[in-house]
């Protein structure tokens, strides 16, 4: 076992080309179908200016852009701070969801959001146990703070975090009688994966967040709860004082290439990672003391991820497909209508399914959830309250794509990473036929966005 410091000496000098940068004179054309692909994957889509300003930079430049956001955000913010007061005001965690939907439709980072969910999935905290919406929201903004920051640093403030300490029972983590919970999921789930840690790790663990609990919805240390006496985790003996159990954790030689894993499967593909994909983003991690930026970075601007093998292979979560679609056309919609469709399709924001959240890749798709995405897709388009650009849905359809032959193809060009095949296209075009222009391109659009090509991205 390596101590905490010594893993940082690992070096990126020897990573395979898995990982070098997309160039656009070897790899292909960076062009709007490229773009698309891009923002599918960093930033749920984006609507025709951005994607054309994309297209006019660099990769490098683009993907500098998307990490950063735009000024436009901290006016923005403060709009979504009032919506959130009022929903908080209700104290009931089920609304929670009409707010963060309403964040992923009107951010101007949705790369963060992107992270935010992300690592809301990964430290797992659901509304049907922890009812202290306030405790929540919180949790959701710490999360938000550190989406693109240190990972180090956001699993220190998670372990401390009154939503978790509810969530994984460290409340009642006490010196007598410790509670495993956090400590297995800390291993587990968070920091290390299955097989690598025992049981007298867990135990040994599980002792040194005795006396962790919450007054006046804070974190507070109860000393007289708390187990000082000496431990042994790893192989290491210490009493382990305030929080140095999570660095000893985070020093395992395995957290790095458990954490690279989880970002390269967010990003690039639903498959376990080969050992080529994984080694060079753990270095990364390694090397920059948990700095997540250098690591999404690498990924993002890769060949791995903008080369040609890797576009329409992923298969797309429920907000992956209704955010998409909306981002794509600039679009606005009623926020708590579109969070119960996301629940019911299966991703209810604040409420995953258990602590592991969200499995992804094609657990997403069953028959059952297939048609709860037809049918969502269809409220959607359907929904007075939905705006493309400002205009009702179908207003827009025709102005922006029109209703001859091509139209279908030039929508699907936004819609769909991978384009359908001519008979398919036909098949399509056939679906409204008898309605008027504007209802005619609404039904097709339903068509188009509930196919099975539309499920990937």
């Amino acid at each position: 076992m390596t101590s905490p410091t010594a893993i940082r000496s690992a070096s990126a000098n020897g990573a395979s080309n898995v990982w070098e940068p997309f160039r656009p004179d070897v790899d292909g054309a960076w062009d709007e179908r490229r773009v698309r692909h891009l923002v599918r994957r960093a930033a749920f889509g984006a609507g025709p200016e951005l994607i054309e300003t994309l297209v006019e930079m660099t990769p490098d430049d683009a993907i500098e852009r998307l990490l950063t956001g735009t000024p436009d955000e901290a006016t923005r913010q403060s709009e979504s701070d009032a919506l959130a007061r009022t929903i908080l005001a209700s104290g009931d965690p089920k609304r929670l969801g009409a707010w963060w939907t309403y964040e992923l439709i009107t951010t101007t980072h949705p790369l963060r959001e992107r992270m935010t969910l992300f690592w809301h999935g990964h430290f797992a905290t659901g509304g049907d146990k922890v009812t202290d919406a306030e405790a929540l929201y919180r949790q959701n903004r710490l999360l938000r703070d550190e989406a693109l920051g240190n990972f180090r640093t956001m699993t220190h403030a998670i372990a401390k975090d009154p939503a978790m300490l509810v969530y994984l029972d460290s409340v009642t983590n006490r010196k007598a009688h410790p509670n495993e919970n956090f400590a297995r999921e800390l291993m587990e789930l968070f920091c290390l994966g299955e097989g690598n840690y025992s049981e007298a790790d867990v135990q040994q663990l599980a002792r040194c967040f005795t006396g962790w609990e919450i007054r006046q919805g804070k974190f507070r240390f109860n000393r007289y709860q708390h187990d000082d006496g000496e431990k042994s985790i790893f192989g290491r003996r210490s009493t382990f004082p305030d929080a140095e159990a999570v660095d000893w954790v985070l020093a395992h030689p395995a957290a790095p290439r458990f954490v690279a894993s989880k970002l390269i499967r967010l990003f690039v593909t639903d498959a376990m990672p080969t050992d080529d994909e994984l080694e060079p983003i753990a270095e990364l991690l390694v090397e920059h003391d948990w700095n997540l930026l250098p690591a999404v970075r690498t990924i993002l601007r890769s060949r791995r991820l903008l080369g040609d093998e890797t576009i329409g292979t992923k298969v797309r979560s429920p907000v992956d497909l209704i955010i998409g679609l909306l981002r794509s056309f600039d679009g606005t919609a009623n926020a708590s209508r579109l969070a119960d469709d996301l629940r019911r399709m299966g991703m209810g924001l604040f409420f995953p399914p258990n602590v592991k959240g969200w499995d992804g890749g094609r657990t997403w798709i069953n028959a059952a959830t297939l048609l709860e995405r037809a049918n969502g897709i269809g409220r959607l388009l359907q929904d007075d309250a939905t705006r493309f650009d400002r205009r009702p849905v179908g207003e827009h359809l025709m102005a922006r794509f029109g209703d001859d032959d091509d139209s279908l193809g030039k929508l699907a060009e936004v819609l769909l990473a991978v384009r359908p095949n001519d008979a398919t296209l036909a098949r399509l075009a056939a679906v409204g036929e008898g309605r008027s222009g504007a209802a005619r391109a609404v039904a097709r659009m339903h068509a188009l966005a509930a196919s099975p090509l539309a499920q990937l991205g």
